[in-house]
């Protein structure tokens, strides 16, 4: 099962994301007001990334580097570790979480991106259930879900604001989301960039295992 972990983004529009999906060629792509995510089962096919190109100028290529000799500049490299939660995270949640709805989308949407600005697109929110805490108000953490297949779902954007580092928010929040992955008889797994040493530590103690590396190429028009 784990197999598909190897090209998320290519499983996951071939099976639960089917509906967000663009074939070109080989290489599926999520629609680009949903994610600006492609991959291939093989290399991406520059004809394919071209194609794609002409209606998403920045996007992201899992797997493989692509061969590219049209465009103005080479893609440039993104190494993610994955880590895959195998059991349910065995902690206590103190704080009110609560799943966001419609009504909430506008200061969901201004909250990510000022923090992931390239990750999240307006209709970002469709390809899952995201959950905040909230403080007079205010939202101030968030994580959701993303990337998803028939029997695994990507844990994503695990954002704190500034403001409020430190107290354990988004641990409550990857324990209650992958709780909510669990409840739906799917297995939890997330990306985060190799060099953030941080979140990696928190994953790991929250009893996320490292499954490996994974490339992302970033391409630009």
């Amino acid at each position: 099962m784990y197999e598909k972990l190897d090209n998320p983004v290519y499983h996951s529009l071939n099976e639960y994301h089917k509906k967000f999906c663009l074939n070109f060629g080989d290489t599926k792509f999520y629609n680009p007001e949903i994610a600006s995510f492609g991959g291939s089962l093989e290399v991406s096919k520059e004809k394919d990334i071209i194609e794609y190109s002409k209606i998403c100028n920045d996007f992201l290529i899992f797997g493989a580097k692509p061969d590219l000799v049209n465009f103005k500049t080479e893609p440039s490299l993104l190494i993610c570790d994955q880590y895959i939660l195998e059991n349910p995270v065995q902690m206590d949640i103190t704080e009110e979480i609560i799943e966001l709805k419609e009504e909430n989308q506008e200061e969901l949407l201004a909250f990510v991106m000022k923090f992931y600005p390239y990750y999240f697109k307006v209709r970002t929110p469709e390809l899952g259930r995201y959950f905040g805490i909230f403080k007079e108000g205010k939202l101030i953490a968030v994580t959701g879900e993303r990337m998803q297949m028939n029997d695994m779902t990507e844990v994503s954007a695990v954002i704190t604001d500034t403001d409020h580092l430190g107290k354990g928010l988004a641990k409550q929040l990857v324990t209650f989301v992958s709780g909510k992955i669990f409840e739906d008889g799917k297995t939890p797994f997330l990306h985060v960039a190799e060099s953030n040493t941080g979140a990696k530590k928190l994953y790991e103690k929250l009893g996320f295992m490292h499954r490996g590396t994974i490339n992302l190429w970033g391409v630009k028009r």
